[in-house]
């Protein structure tokens, strides 16, 4: 990664605690470049909440960072329109991540809703057909820097955050300080929403379960295999190659 070109930054660029960077767009929270977190470059992906309230300047800087595809990863029934359009240059993808209908998610909506990494590995383990699909979308993207978000850009997010960490040969520390970034980021917004303290609530919820946030999410790294997993996923050979383009390679070279 030595030497990659930097791509196009707005004034509201901050570093971040993981090694990533924190970017400030405004009417978004929870946005971070992956960049500079194992062999994942500057510029290649951006995780966040859902741009529901991305105001113009704040799809403007989106788009100067070179943002040029977004996928979303809710289900259809959670799209709501943004208070201000994208650019018409801007493409969207909706690769919805939850299982819907199934048992699987029925019986993991009443033990944690899928809103922590509890369900990771059982997702991992028997619907790894989403995860795949977003990571194919990833890798298929058109030229540029590609955002993805479900709604609190949390676990969903966390998730394909994690998986593409884990083949970009991140440390355990830096995807759980990653993973855990959210809930600080996102705090003021789950308050105004009557949510309380959410990073509480899960603890609390995973203690239940003899277990922390921490060693749950170091349970699902430890049990990844990369590149096997994504191949054995149904990625191909060549998504792959072009996957590992995108996140190490600066454009141009």
């Amino acid at each position: 990664m030595a030497g990659a070109r930097q791509p196009a930054v707005d004034a509201a660029r901050l570093v971040g605690m993981t090694g990533g960077v924190e970017l400030a767009w405004q009417g978004c929270v929870n946005a971070r470049d992956l960049g500079g977190m194992g062999s994942i470059r500057s510029g290649a992906v951006v995780r966040m909440e859902a741009p529901t309230r991305l105001t113009d300047a704040g799809w403007a800087a989106a788009w100067s960072y070179g943002v040029r595809t977004v996928i979303d990863l809710r289900n259809s029934d959670e799209i709501v329109p943004c208070i201000a359009p994208r650019s018409s240059g801007m493409k969207t993808l909706e690769v919805p991540q939850d299982p819907i209908g199934t048992p699987f998610h029925q019986h993991w909506s009443t033990v944690d809703n899928l809103a922590s990494p509890l369900y990771y590995p059982a997702m991992l383990a028997k619907y790894p057909g989403p995860v795949i699909a977003a990571v194919r979308a990833i890798a298929q993207a058109e030229p540029g820097c590609v955002a993805f978000h479900c709604a609190g850009g949390k676990d969903r997010t966390g998730l394909i955050a994690l998986i593409l960490l884990v083949l970009a040969e991140a440390t355990t520390g830096e995807i759980i300080d990653d993973y855990l970034l959210s809930y600080e980021r996102m705090e003021r917004r789950y308050a105004q929403l009557g949510a309380g303290d959410q990073l509480s609530k899960v603890s609390k919820l995973l203690a239940s379960h003899h277990t922390t946030v921490e060693a749950s999410l170091a349970s699902t790294i430890a049990s990844l295999t990369m590149p096997d997993f994504l191949l054995e996923g149904g990625l191909s050979e060549a998504d792959l190659a072009g996957l590992v383009a995108r996140l190490t390679t600066a454009p141009g070279r």
